[in-house]
């Protein structure tokens, strides 16, 4: 079985994603902000940390990952493409700052790559657009897709950052088009929809 916990985060309200299965080993996704809390949840429920993945690099998204790393050392996984940029001034934004930067990023994530952490295995798909190393994964045993800012309920990830690309965006929206419709897609921002409910209702998934 694969838990997904959602633990709201920052001034941005960022998903930090919290997903374990057995043994309790945790893949913490987008640590945006606010490290103890996260911490505080694991230790609740006896977790620990077997890798933290980011979806792409922005400021909200990764701020707390340094604090989080030293605390509990695990490997980290970002796309070169956002790695670039991602502890610079270029990610410097009120009331965040320029994100610390942890000791070593292990993983260097890219399109197609399979994963395997706390028992659970998962699929890197590049999803470029938001910024240009933005990814999502798929975890197809659990019906999950985490995209990060690629996607949204009703709507999508900004362009006009640094980085961003509208056309680029579009094509990686025609892409998540094909996965299955009954796919649970999981935001980093807002609620939880459907691949097959955003078809249907998103303008920016129409065909």
């Amino acid at each position: 079985d694969m838990n997904i916990e959602t633990i709201v985060v920052g001034a941005f309200q960022v998903n930090c994603l919290v997903i374990w299965g057995e043994p309790k080993q945790a893949i913490i996704v987008d640590p945006g902000s606010e490290p103890d809390r996260i911490l505080d949840f694991l230790e609740a429920r006896d977790l620990s940390v077997a890798a933290y993945m980011l979806t792409h690099a922005h400021m909200d998204h990764i701020s707390a990952l340094a604090a989080l790393h030293e605390a509990q050392p695990a490997p980290i996984g970002l796309h070169p493409r956002d790695q670039e940029w991602a502890f610079t001034d270029v990610n410097n934004m009120p009331p965040y700052g320029v994100p610390a930067k942890p000791d070593h990023i292990e993983r260097a994530l890219k399109d197609g790559q399979t994963w395997s952490d706390g028992g659970l295995t998962y699929r890197v798909i590049e999803t470029p657009g938001h910024t240009p190393g933005g990814v999502c994964f798929h975890f197809p045993d659990h019906n999950a897709l985490i995209v990060g800012d690629t996607l949204f309920a009703g709507s999508v990830g900004r362009t006009d950052f640094p980085g961003g690309d509208s056309r680029v965006l579009k094509q990686s929206l025609q892409r998540l088009r094909t996965l299955d419709d009954r796919l649970d897609v999981y935001p980093g921002h807002g609620a939880m929809t459907t691949i097959g409910h955003e078809k249907q209702t998103n303008f920016f998934m129409q065909g």
